[in-house]
């Protein structure tokens, strides 16, 4: 605990004759102690959401100490939070470091340890409440009217998880006069980091920043901390690592034969005349779907839906951008079996809009799914018959960012499974030579 005493305006330095240091000389103070990058993440108080991208010991976990007392310095008489991944992550990492930074910079506090971590920051102007929780309790949240909330090791949750409970702590910022999130994280591929700071999408959005630290960055290492890194990591590895760069930290792309001089076109010809072959994956508040027309041999992906609420949302999507044109759906073959209605199955509702559904009894192996959208990608003869139009822009990022798991299927935790796998049905039911000459002879005779 701080041996300092909060009075009137100023925090007294028990034992130094009387010398005192107000709020702005002690977050200046704080300030001048953070190297560069960690000042670039301490001087924005103006962006909604902010990110720090980061190699391991360039000092992420010190930035987000001084951001939280900043912070709590600007919203006095407010509550924040403060997010590690699980419970014990908050004792082992946050708690040890954060009291560390409260008692080298003698600032007073009050921690209470039960039922859940908190602490109270008596700053001269007032008191500051910092609660501290676990991103897999994230719903504990639900309820409070926080002023700001910092995320550590973010990008070591499931994505799926950050998907959730992201939305949901941005509506509890309604608190206070400086409101923000700030997330710092070493990256771990292409995840949530990437969704949120990194993809393109992301970086057209003017509510969100993303700063990058380097190890090497931080001048209070240890001489030989790096060198070791270097001797023990993989190139890729030392990207995330050392530099706090994207980098596929996996087996492998999935689609490896997709090369955007290749595969993706800037025109398209007139296809008005041609029905809609529309590939649909099913997934409740987050509907997928490619729209595509088959040019002879070759498939030419000219729209995407993505997000969709629901089957109907999805349909009436399709019914809105394409009114009286011709369309044939290959959705998830699963969607026979379930819904997301009450009283019908997702193929049926499909049905009801007047789409005539050609998906297969039941969905082909993963493994002969991805084969046969690679086949179409670039075969063995080097003919590329799959074609994207430039504004998909949400199937393009899935296609160059899905890895493989460390088992060796296609990764379906970071989300870029979803698109895929809808591109995936249409080409396995159109092209796939089980069903290409359906109806017609083979010339193979069965004895």
């Amino acid at each position: 605990m701080s041996i300092l005493t909060r009075e009137g305006s100023v925090l007294d330095r028990a034992g130094s004759s009387g010398v005192s240091i107000s709020t702005p000389e002690l977050l200046e103070k704080i300030r001048n102690d953070l190297h560069e990058p960690q000042r670039l993440f301490f001087d924005n108080s103006s962006v909604e959401i902010l990110g720090l991208s980061a190699g391991y010991g360039a000092g992420k976990t010190r930035a987000l100490c001084a951001v939280c007392v900043k912070l709590a310095a600007l919203n006095v008489g407010f509550t924040g939070a403060v997010m590690e991944p699980t419970g014990p992550l908050i004792r082992d990492i946050w708690q040890n470091d954060f009291e560390q930074f409260l008692e080298y910079y003698e600032i007073p506090y009050t921690h209470r340890a039960s039922p859940l971590p908190e602490y109270i920051l008596h700053l001269p102007e007032g008191d500051t409440k910092i609660l501290c929780r676990s991103f897999e309790n994230w719903s504990r949240i639900i309820g409070l009217n926080l002023a700001f909330v910092l995320a550590d090791e973010i990008d070591t949750v499931s994505p799926s998880v950050c998907d959730r409970a992201f939305p949901k702590i941005l509506g509890r910022l309604r608190a206070g006069n400086v409101r923000q999130f700030c997330a710092a994280s070493t990256p771990e591929g292409f995840r949530w980091m990437w969704n949120t700071f990194g993809s393109e999408a992301a970086q057209e959005r003017t509510d969100r920043m993303l700063i990058k630290m380097k190890t090497q960055d931080n001048p209070h290492l240890p001489e030989d901390f790096i060198e070791r890194m270097q001797a023990n990591y993989d190139p890729s590895m030392l990207q995330a690592y050392l530099n706090g760069e994207f980098t596929n930290l996996t087996t492998g792309q999935v689609y490896d034969r997709f090369v955007r001089e290749d595969n993706i076109v800037d025109t398209i010809p007139d296809i008005s005349n041609e029905p809609l072959r529309i590939g649909v994956d099913f997934n409740i508040g987050n509907m997928s779907a490619i729209i595509g027309v088959k040019l002879g041999e070759k498939l030419l992906v000219i729209d995407e839906i993505a997000s969709a609420h629901d089957t109907d949302a999805l349909a009436q999507e399709i019914q809105r951008r394409y009114p009286n044109r011709r369309v044939y759906v290959y959705p998830d073959a699963t969607g026979g079996n379930r819904s997301t209605n009450a009283t019908k199955t997702d193929i049926q509702i499909l049905e009801t809009y007047g789409y005539s559904n050609l998906s297969a009894k039941s969905n082909p192996p993963i493994r002969d799914r991805v084969s046969a959208v690679q086949g179409l990608l670039c075969n063995g003869k080097g003919q590329v018959r799959l074609h994207i139009y430039a504004s998909c822009k949400r199937l393009i990022e899935c296609l160059e960012l899905q890895s493989y798991t460390e088992k060796g299927e296609p990764d379906k935790e970071a989300g870029y499974d979803h698109m895929n796998d809808a591109l995936g049905y249409l080409i396995w039911r159109e092209f796939n030579p089980l069903y290409a000459r359906s109806g017609k002879r083979t010339g193979v005779r069965l004895y």
